[in-house]
């Protein structure tokens, strides 16, 4: 089928030609209109319900919002789970789909649900869904700023006129405000003059709320027309709410503004923001899902253009956090480096080929597989991002290479026949002939790379939608490659080969490459045990130095901007936290490579934002980097930040925004197992989740347990005493209603002032509700007339309950958090579960169950360990296929232990860890491993037929080991090329500094070392294998060659290679066994103090060799010392936990201490997820007796 296609691209060139020119321009149009982001999406799923109830408790929104909502949005298709969460005044709740569902079937479900349970829900309580967009959609964040506008106007503009435009850009689904103060109408009641007037705040309310109303009365016909009548009674001004008329006394009214001061003032606020040290308003434009980013804030910042002449003067609109900054960087860092590899790959075929026309036919193919690759990410939906063209950028080289074996074989054919070019139809012939002989290998492998990516696909969870994009771009551009290297390469080469071939004896370089290489080649086929003892060696040695690699998720990517969050008590007051966010901007404006710091305090009006009240969320926007001081780095400015902006009772932590918006949204458990503790009450979760937590704590390898404090808000309760109410005739909702008017805030009514609209509340002045006693001489109507304080029929009483409330399928839920340490995790958790069944007993209508990160690390596993090996059967299958053999199939196989030889030391010696990326660059390696593999067994079997035909049929192991040799070197060309174009094109990215280059070089650089070990495998280790199987297989092992071989020599020889292979595979292992981990060491030599802490007659002290702890895998030094000396004091058997407390979790820094050879010193290891404040405790108990300390320093 390929020789036939072949042929009919052959027969039709001007055709074929034709087609791929417009496959080009269709390749271009999708390249515009492609959607761009920073990088893909890594949200749940999710549809969001949020339901605002201002002045409510956690308690109470969860009980009468939050759990109808919940119990009846369950058992919709394709939902995975339904989770929720109760805050003051509002309820989130998010419905997770499968990742398969479409998002707008979901919303619609999900809307269907809502409108059953409406009637459920408290008066005047109505869930909305959120906007369609995801965690990543807060694409663009501005101030109003004015020298003359107070908060409350600028926030007015805001709500009324710069939100709705905004919102009206395509592809923005909402603009949310956040920070400033509504304008509304206060009515604020002295209770004493209602005493005097005998009239109730009941009455203030009623005549306030009717007072604010316009009607219609139908029409009345005049003169043949009709007028329309209208009954005008709205409040435009505060002199309206004065004049409203609350009652009389004897026959004389009694005025609102007799009983009250009435005033235009700011509204109960949840929110702030701060610029600098000045408090702000702003707005967030989210963005809708599966938009162009990119233009959607191209044309947010043209409708702001728009619009700035309309703003009241010295208003004006001001970014200050724009994703297109980093869009385009990100875009800009690939472009360059495609453009950069583009031009390395032409460079290495001029050096090789030295033919213009040959050069042209493999350059062309590359940009056309690069535009149809784009073809497929457009009709696929997936976004132009930083992972889905590295897919572009690592493929390069393999792009080029199917183009490269086609070309350069026509190359020689064309050469060795003494084809005269100016015959175009021998020059056709013989490219017909050279590309029938390598179309099906180069068919055959370019399949192979394909299937060495689908255990990519395989992956799961974030990791899966990270990667997922660069896999599909990949197998676009190798599938792209493929069909052009046997359709339009053979036609190019048919009208482009032509004019004075050079041989590759007139190639300098070629030249000195093969005085090079035939008799290193020569030398491994004489001692062909020691070449491969030494590649076995190799091998061994890259399993050791592997051992001495960290591990990382992913590496972080770094935005441009920081995000700095500070976590306050849970009991925090909003002024106190936005004057904490001052302090804290202050500082950070200190440092010269900060531009501006914007601090937004709690949530904004989004229900994509779940931030709690205690938390602020922290722009840091840096100046370019040739700004900073010299020698700075952004490790050392983040540390130096961290120590500037840390106060007690606050936990500082560093991330980056796109990533924060992602975390804050991902609502599971993020530590690596938590254990989750179902049922109906609070308390008696709170006390499972301890008792939970002590039963986990005995299980060998639990480390960090952490039991969630449920609750921790600080309440004031006002409990109504029935029995004292009943004696003065009120009612329970009578004194409720007095606490939710008078206490409360309450809009009671909404005026229309052009297309405005504020609030109107009726309450107590601020001095009758002040503190606990003042609440308690609020009044409270009788059926008689009379007003009677409030603490007659009611206790007042501090309290403590929850300042949130989570919840998992209609049930409310405690967590314990904790890691796992020194053992696998599915066999802790399986013992952790007996272990919690026989000590824990639950009661009635409780249970627990298991989750974490581990649920998608084993799914992962469990589907890889079916995938992986499926992968290599059908990758066997294709080779057994290829060369109807099982041993040399195997033997092609080998190219992947060897490949992944020089990944590893290249990885070691750049100071990479493993990550989720590291790995898929060495899938990407296999299969290009195994591909160039293919073509040199190819070669070697040609060079065997031919030498074979030459000898009338028969070989002798001279003519063998000859044939090889021939073989092996017309493979040292396109081999050479094949290594050099792959290498060119990953060292632009290896170079680069500019945005994403840090998640790219991680996963370039398997792929850059293993190709330079590929290639020494590929053009020694090969050929010394496929002659030692083709003389086994002719029974030549026996004829002697030369004088090396045969004989008591060669007999000694395979000894001494058989003893060295064994007692290296020995030694290594027991290293393996005995070393310790990476970093663990005996010795505090080099290593610097970063903090003592005294208890007793012991000084604790932390020493590291870089003089801090930084965030990721980090190996220290604990040492126990005599008070106020050096000398060190054996403190027996030491624990150690690391934790930085998150809102609603605590992350875990899954720390290990061991003890060294040294009594009284311990190496210790910890993982440190972010950047700022952790905390740090240690236990010991032995000769030195028993104690603890607590370290609280920052992590860079």
């Amino acid at each position: 089928m390929i020789n036939r296609l072949i042929d009919v691209a052959l027969k039709h060139r001007f055709i074929v030609i034709a087609l791929y020119l417009g496959l080009a321009g269709w390749g271009w149009w999708a390249l515009q209109a492609t959607p761009v982001d920073a990088i893909p999406d890594l949200s749940d799923n999710q549809v969001i319900v949020f339901t605002d109830w201002p002045g409510h408790s956690p308690q109470e929104v969860e009980d009468q919002v939050t759990y109808p909502l919940t119990s009846n949005l369950q058992g919709l298709a394709g939902v995975r789970v339904v989770r929720s969460q109760s805050a003051f005044g509002f309820s989130m709740v998010y419905v997770v789909f499968e990742d398969d569902v479409d998002l707008y079937f979901a919303r619609t479900r999900v809307l269907e649900r809502m409108s059953l349970v409406a009637k459920a829900l408290p008066a005047g309580v109505v869930p909305t869904l959120g906007p369609d967009a995801t965690g990543v959609g807060h694409v663009f964040w501005y101030t109003v700023e004015s020298p003359s506008h107070s908060l409350r106007d600028l926030r007015t503009l805001q709500d009324w006129f710069i939100r709705y435009q905004l919102n009206a850009v395509p592809g923005v689904a909402e603009v949310a405000s956040v920070g400033g103060h509504v304008q509304q109408y206060q009515v604020d009641v002295d209770p004493n003059r209602l005493r005097t007037y005998g009239l109730p705040l009941s009455a203030v309310v009623s005549a306030v709320r009717d007072s604010n109303l316009n009607v219609g009365g139908n029409v009345l016909e005049s003169n043949g027309a009709w007028l329309i009548v209208r009954g005008v009674g709205l409040i435009e001004s505060v002199d309206d709410v004065k004049r409203i008329v609350v009652g009389a006394t004897k026959g004389v009214p009694v005025y609102v503004d007799q009983i009250a001061n009435v005033q235009i003032g700011n509204a109960f606020r949840v929110a702030s923001l701060v610029k600098g040290t000045q408090e702000a308003v702003g707005g967030v434009v989210v963005a809708r899902t599966g938009v162009n980013t990119k233009q959607v804030i191209d044309a947010v910042k043209a409708r702001i253009a728009q619009i700035q002449p309309g703003l009241p003067p010295g208003v004006s609109i001001v970014p200050f956090y724009d994703r297109s900054e980093l869009i385009e960087q990100s875009v800009d860092t690939l472009r360059v480096a495609l453009l950069e590899e583009i031009a390395l790959v032409t460079l290495a075929h001029v050096v090789f080929l030295m033919h213009f026309r040959s050069i042209l036919i493999v350059t062309i193919p590359l940009p056309l597989a690069v535009l149809m690759s784009f073809l497929g990410m457009y009709y696929a939906g997936i976004s132009s991002n930083i992972m889905s063209l590295a897919g572009i950028a690592i493929a390069i080289g393999v792009l080029v290479d199917a183009g490269i074996v086609v070309t350069e074989n026509a190359f020689r054919y064309v050469e060795q026949r003494a084809i005269d070019t100016r015959d175009r139809r021998a020059v056709w012939d013989t490219v017909r002939d050279s590309t029938r002989l390598v179309g099906r290998p180069v068919f055959f492998s370019m399949a192979i790379i394909l299937l060495a990516f689908i255990p990519v696909f395989a992956l799961t969870g974030q990791e899966g939608k990270l990667f997922h994009p660069l896999a599909f771009t990949k197998t676009f551009a190798v599938l792209a490659a493929t069909v052009v290297a046997v359709t339009l390469v053979p036609v190019l080469c048919s009208l482009l080969l032509g004019g004075r071939l050079h041989s590759e004896d007139a190639n300098p370089v070629m030249r000195s490459l093969r005085r090079l290489y035939e008799p290193a080649l020569r030398m491994a086929l004489a001692h062909r045990i020691s070449t491969i003892a030494v590649a076995a060696l190799l091998f061994v040695g890259a399993l050791f130095v592997a051992r001495g690699i960290g591990s990382e998720f992913m590496p972080a990517l770094n935005e441009g901007d920081l995000m700095f969050m500070p976590i306050a008590d849970p009991s925090v007051s909003l002024d106190e936290n936005t004057r904490i966010a001052a302090q804290q901007n202050a500082a950070l404006m200190t440092f010269p490579e900060v531009e501006y710091v914007v601090a937004k305090v709690a949530r904004a009006d989004t229900s994509t934002d779940p931030a709690p009240l205690n938390m602020t969320e922290t722009i840091v926007h840096l100046k370019p980097t040739q700004e900073w001081r010299e020698g700075m780095t952004l490790d050392r400015l983040r540390a130096d930040m961290g120590r500037a902006v840390q106060l007690p009772g606050v936990s500082n932590i560093w991330t980056m925004p796109i990533i924060n918006r992602i975390d804050m949204l991902t609502t599971g458990i993020r530590s690596e197992v938590g254990v989750k503790i179902f049922g109906t009450d609070l308390t008696v979760l709170e006390d499972l989740a301890r008792r939970v937590a002590d039963a986990v704590r005995g299980v060998p390898g639990a480390s960090n347990v952490y039991p969630e404090q449920v609750t921790s808000g600080q309440y004031l309760n006002i409990g109504v005493n029935r029995a004292a109410a009943a004696r003065y005739g009120v009612g329970v909702g009578d004194i409720q209603q007095v606490v939710e008017t008078a206490i409360g805030e309450t809009a009671l009514t909404t005026t229309i002032e052009g297309r405005r609209r504020f609030p109107v509340r009726v309450r107590y002045a601020p001095q009758y509700r002040a503190d606990p006693q003042a609440l308690g001489q609020v009044l409270v109507a009788t059926p008689s007339g009379a007003q009677i304080p409030l603490s007659e029929v009611a206790s007042i009483e501090h309290a403590r309950g929850p300042a949130m409330i989570s919840s998992e399928n209609g049930l409310l839920l405690a967590t314990v958090l904790l890691n796992v340490q020194g053992r696998d995790v599915g066999g802790f958790v399986e013992e952790a579960r007996a272990t919690v069944a026989r000590d824990v007993v639950l009661p009635a209508g409780y249970y627990v169950g298991w989750s974490g990160r581990w649920e998608n690390q084993e799914r992962a596993r469990a589907r890889l360990q079916v995938v992986l090996p499926i992968v290599l059967l059908v990758i066997f299958v294709l080779l057994y296929f290829t060369y109807h053999s099982l041993l040399e199939a195997a033997h092609v196989l080998l190219a992947v232990p060897f490949a992944l030889t020089g990944g590893v030391y290249l990885l070691w010696l750049l100071g990479y860890n493993f990550s989720v990326a590291v790995w898929v660059g060495f899938i990407a390696l296999f299969g290009t491993a195994v591909q160039t593999g293919v073509v040199m067994v190819i070669y070697l079997e040609e060079a065997v037929e031919r030498k074979r035909q030459e000898l009338g049929g028969t070989l002798t192991r001279a003519a063998l080991k000859d044939a090889v040799i021939e073989g092996a070197l017309l493979r040292l060309r396109p081999k050479v090329m094949t290594v050099s174009t792959v290498i060119a094109g990953l060292l632009p990215i290896m170079w680069s500094t500019r945005a994403g280059a840090e998640v790219m070089k991680p996963l370039a650089t398997p792929v850059l070392g293993g190709m330079a070990s590929s290639l020494l495998h590929v053009l020694i280790v090969t050929p010394v294998i496929f002659f030692w199987i083709r003389e086994r297989r002719l029974g030549l092992q026996h004829e002697a060659v030369g004088q090396r071989e045969g004989g008591p020599m060669s007999r000694r020889n395979l000894l001494v290679a058989a003893a060295v292979i064994a007692i290296t595979g020995a030694a290594a292992t027991l290293v393996w066994r005995a070393s310790p981990p990476t970093g663990d060491s005996d010795s505090a030599v080099g290593s610097t103090v970063i903090q003592t802490v005294q208890a007793g007659e012991l000084d604790v002290v932390l020493l590291a060799p870089a003089g801090a702890l930084h965030q990721g895998r980090n190996s220290f030094t604990i040492e126990f010392r005599r008070a106020g000396t050096t000398t060190l004091v054996d403190a027996g058997t030491v624990r150690a936990s690391a934790n930085m407390p998150m809102p609603g979790m605590v992350m875990s820094g899954g720390m290990q201490v061991t003890p060294t050879a040294v009594p009284g010193r311990y190496s210790a290891t910890a993982e440190f997820g972010m950047a700022g404040a952790w905390q740090m405790a240690i236990e010991w108990s032995g000769p030195a007796g028993a104690g603890s300390v607590r370290f609280e320093g920052g992590v860079q």
